[in-house]
């Protein structure tokens, strides 16, 4: 049955956690509803709680169970009353039913020791409950004649009654058939519009229930359903959903037009923006769904529909789903035999574990278990002795599925073919085509899985011109804000400076100093870190080295040359601050720099079992494999079987007896795992592999954790926690009291210090393709032709004219095809002469160089600190 025609059509609007808590927020949903009202349209507006209520109401639950006092309850009242001061209402009136009864359930946990699942969702339901009534009297002042209505009345969960369950109280399930009854209650209501509350409904006796967590997008969804509305919008903080997550590349594309099906594709492999439960309802009802946000109110944002504007074949998004855990199960009496697979997901089932990948063999099936659910020790062991008796089975955590998703997948498998090249650098642990054929989804390692994503978006995700899927990028500021604050580079502010400086048909390197110094003093600040060395194989210049010194850091060297270096430049330097750490290395340089006095890492029981007497009455340091390599690419991975570097543990009995006899005594483990790694945990990992060998070896004063401290690819990408870094540190040295922790970074301290200048040369458009050739390339900088490795790209010439930005590769003059330094950057109109600026390259970047084709790499150029 279709609404009568002669009343106002639904249009229902459901407004996030981040939209709904600051007055700017509220100011701009009163000017869209005034909107929505003149065109004729009544609002449902489907209201969410504050932002972080949610999480901070179950935080106050977790402390009622272990009876800590933590005052959450009157830090959730403060946000509610500091926002209807905001606002103009009586916030402590308002919502004082909700917070005695918070009081009142969370005492009663307490009391008991026991949080059952029905009183856990009438807590949470009070976010929801708190804001509403905030907003209806907010709407009511301001003019609006706004009716209340309680989700509960319209939402009824069609679960059967089940004493107690977790799914019926969390995770309740509502039918979406159009409700006459619901559409004529909402129509007798008073006023222009209805507000109601995401995320609630009830159950057949009339208790709260919850729709799970992104329930507001399902109960608007239902809503929409249920009264056959002209429209659904949902109001995010982003302008709507995005080829990928704009914190990979600035490049992602906004997503204009969408089918149904897609969107919950994209949704389901790991895109945040809108809930994948929300988006059958709308389908099965034909509704229409637009995403927007709340603070950019007039951009276009995404659509989404069963009549798309393109059904052509195309890669349109590119997916990242974190937190993933395999299991893998191998059984040779597998083949041939009937009712395996039923009898292993029964394991599944048994344990409430939700299977989402599957990859099959004769002899082996992996699966990949739904994020989301508990995927803690103790449940995975209890799977595993369920599937005992019928197979062998490992589990494999920290994984990652990346997704190239869009219609007819199959049918552009071909295209994969340069992307197929990628997985070579990035292990696959499991491979999966959608049966639906929206999907092609790799498994890889969670540290690899970002890198991957970035790649896979630059080769598969093909504009065309006037495109009916994408719109404009993420970085093109005239469209989109900057997502939070950032802090601007050094050479914003430095460019008439670099621009002066940069010579005339040549090509350079340009190092601030103050920059390296800052650097420095931050790793020097470390009170769980006794020494620091800068890994000097990241640049070696004279006046980067002087700067790290001086501020009480030593220098890591891989060469005798690196060593002889350093005396050179750095005459008087102290030898004990200087670290030899060679690998494949000949006797002559062991030789050398033990006569130098420097301390000296090995590691290969070789040098120590063919060369004794070198050793005898030396203190060296051992290089032990930590097994499992990090890093952005294979090539920076630096342990496991497959890299060079390191003594296996198994080794390490051969070493102490070979020491012995060499006379030699072992103070110290190091290890390195890879490099431009963000995990502040990962030192800490490092740090306990070492301490669980350290009673092996009863001189032992130091663990050197290595190096690898990360720098974030991109502006206003999450950088490296220093803070969290010294935090986990603190633990490590309360439990090793006796031994210091070293630190070996190289590219964190000069990374960001550098920049390279070219000039452009050329220019060239062919077909949708423009590009921009520069002065210079791989022969100066050969990390994005060797590891995939972004570097920001900016046209320092036009750097504050604000023209609008298009997209533009920017290629070397190398004849090399990999002689690619950024692909489809988004710049001002670029010319012949204009000098560009590529980022970051204050690390592996000149030391790197070659003359390759006879072109002379760029020259180095220093900007002095100002102190």
């Amino acid at each position: 049955m279709k609404p009568e025609m002669d009343t106002p059509p639904w249009v229902v609007m459901k407004f996030g956690g981040t939209s709904v808590s600051s007055l700017s927020g509220w100011e701009t949903i009163e000017s869209v509803l005034r909107a929505r009202r003149a065109a004729g349209e009544r609002p449902l507006i489907v209201h969410s709680a504050l932002s972080q209520i949610s999480n901070m109401l179950e935080t106050a639950i977790d402390a009622a169970l272990h009876k800590k006092e933590t005052g959450i309850v009157d830090e959730i009242a403060q946000r509610h009353i500091a926002l209807a001061a905001d606002i103009g209402v009586d916030g402590d009136t308002l919502i004082a039913p909700s917070l005695k009864r918070l009081k009142q359930w969370l005492g009663g946990i307490a009391l008991v020791g026991e949080a059952s699942p029905r009183v856990r969702a009438r807590i949470l339901a009070q976010g929801e409950l708190m804001a509403t009534a905030l907003f209806s009297e907010r709407l009511n002042m301001q003019g609006f004649a706004v009716s209340r209505f309680d989700a509960g009345d319209g939402l009824v969960s069609v679960q059967p009654d089940q004493a107690g369950s977790v799914g019926q109280y969390l995770c309740a399930l509502c039918d979406d058939v159009p409700d006459a009854a619901l559409q004529k209650q909402l129509r007798a209501l008073p006023g222009d519009m209805v507000l109601t509350q995401g995320f609630i409904a009830c159950n057949q006796k009339g208790e709260t229930v919850l729709l799970g967590r992104g329930g507001s997008d399902v109960s608007s969804a239902l809503f929409a359903a249920k009264l056959q509305a002209q429209r659904l919008e949902i109001w995010t903080d982003v302008p709507g959903m995005f080829s990928t997550d704009p914190r990979l590349t600035a490049s992602a594309r906004l997503l204009k037009d969408l089918s149904y099906d897609e969107a919950q594709e994209i949704a389901l492999m790991g895109a945040k923006v809108i809930h994948p439960r929300a988006l059958p309802p709308v389908r099965r009802a034909q509704i229409p769904v637009q995403v927007k946000c709340t603070m950019l109110p007039d951009a276009v944002g995404t659509r989404i529909s069963a009549a798309p504007l393109d059904t052509n074949a195309r890669v349109k998004a590119i997916t990242v789903k974190h937190g993933i855990v395999l299991v893998s199960m191998t059984s040779s009496s597998m083949w041939g035999e009937a009712g395996f697979l039923a009898k292993a997901f029964a394991a599944f089932a048994h344990n409430d574990l939700s299977i989402d990948l599957v990859s099959t063999s004769e002899a082996s099936v992996t699966v990949s278990l739904d994020t989301g659910q508990n995927l803690d020790d103790a449940a995975l062991e209890r799977l595993q002795d369920d599937l005992a008796s019928l197979c062998r089975v490992s589990i494999l955590r920290n994984c990652a599925s990346v997704s190239l998703v869009g219609r007819d997948i199959r049918t552009i498998l071909h295209k994969l073919t340069p992307a197929l090249a990628l997985f070579r650098e990035h292990p696959v642990r499991l491979v999966s085509q959608a049966a639906n054929d929206l999907n092609f989804t790799v498994v890889v390692d969670e540290d690899q899985a970002q890198k991957l994503a970035r790649r896979l978006h630059d080769e598969m995700v093909e504009v065309e011109p006037q495109d009916k899927v994408f719109g404009p990028p993420w970085e093109d500021s005239t469209i989109l804000p900057t997502p939070g604050p950032v802090t601007l580079p050094w050479w914003v502010t430095k460019q008439a400076t670099l621009l002066a400086i940069k010579p005339d048909g040549e090509a350079a390197f340009v190092y601030d100093i103050e920059t390296v110094k800052t650097r420095a003093i931050a790793l020097a600040q470390l009170t769980n870190v006794k020494r620091a060395f800068y890994a000097m194989k990241a640049n070696a210049h004279p006046a980067v080295l002087r700067a790290i010194i001086d501020e009480g850091l030593g220098v890591e060297c891989v060469s005798l040359a690196e060593i002889e270096h350093v005396f050179n430049h750095l005459p008087g330097i102290d030898p004990g601050q200087i670290i030899f750490t060679p690998n494949f290395a000949p006797r002559d340089e062991y030789e050398a720099a033990l006569a130098r006095g420097v301390r000296l890492t090995l590691d290969n029981l070789h040098p120590m079992e063919h060369w004794p007497e070198l050793f005898a009455d030396a203190e060296v340091i051992l290089r032990i494999d930590p097994v499992r390599g990090r890093g952005h690419h294979r090539h920076v991975q630096t342990a496991g079987a497959r890299a060079k570097f390191g003594i296996p543990i198994a080794d390490l009995a051969q070493m102490r007896t070979l020491a012995k006899a060499a006379g030699a005594t072992i103070i110290g483990l190091h290890s390195h795992a890879g490099s431009g790694i963000l995990d502040p945990g990962h030192w800490r990992d490092i740090a306990e592999l070492q301490a669980s060998l350290a009673g092996d070896f009863p001189d032992l004063r130091v663990l050197n954790l290595g190096g690898g401290l990360g720098v974030p690819d991109t502006t206003g990408a999450n950088a490296l926690d220093l803070a969290a870094l010294d935090e986990n540190l603190a633990l490590v040295r309360a439990a090793c009291p006796g031994l210091e922790l070293w630190l070996e970074p190289g590219r964190y301290l000069v990374a960001e210090a550098g920049v390279l200048l070219a000039s452009v040369t050329q220019t060239k458009t062919k077909g949708t393709s423009a590009y921009a050739g520069l002065e210079t390339g791989m022969n100066s900088l050969i990390r994005p032709a060797l590891y995939g490795a972004h570097h920001d790209i900016a046209n320092l010439t036009r750097l504050h004219e604000g023209a609008r930005l298009a997209p533009i590769s920017i290629v070397g003059p190398i004849c090399e095809s990999a002689d690619i330094l950024g692909i489809d950057r988004y710049l001002p109109p670029t010319s012949e002469g204009d000098v560009l600026l590529i980022a970051n390259t204050g690390a592996y970047g000149a030391v790197m160089g070659t003359s390759y084709n006879l072109r002379a790499p760029a020259r180095e150029l220093i900007l002095e600190s100002s102190d």
